[in-house]
């Protein structure tokens, strides 16, 4: 008869890792879920300005009012759900070039430079004029 001989391993228990980010705002407030939800995408739904895209608009002289700001980050956010990636928005006075996979205006360009470039690797527009 053969001798079977079995190695028992010890047992360790199983690291549960939870997800803190989503607890934290559970447990700091008595917010509603609705209220919750807001906050957290509207923090994903802001636009960040890349340093490179802050240097272009300073050296310029591109200014971009508030209200403008707002109507780009809504047109963006309705490309993302349509499934643009990177889009070129043109306005009046500028044309950027923002990621909206990354939320992050990657260029900025005065309006009158747009007539001699190329713009390559877009896949969506958006026009406020």
């Amino acid at each position: 008869m053969e001798n079977h001989i079995i190695h028992k391993l010890p047992v360790q228990p199983i690291a549960i890792q939870s997800n803190t980010k989503s607890s934290n705002i559970a447990k700091s407030s008595n917010q509603s879920f609705s209220q919750i939800l807001e906050q957290v995408t509207s923090k994903q739904t802001r636009l960040t300005i890349s340093k490179h895209a802050g240097i272009r608009m300073s050296q310029r002289n591109i200014t971009i009012e508030p209200q403008v700001w707002d109507q780009i980050e809504i047109k963006v956010n309705e490309a993302k759900k349509q499934g643009v990636k990177d889009s070129l928005v043109l306005l009046k006075n500028a044309a950027l070039i923002i990621s909206a996979k990354n939320n992050t205006v990657v260029t900025v360009m005065d309006r009158q430079e747009t007539g001699s470039q190329i713009f390559t690797n877009i896949d969506g527009t958006i026009i406020l004029d």
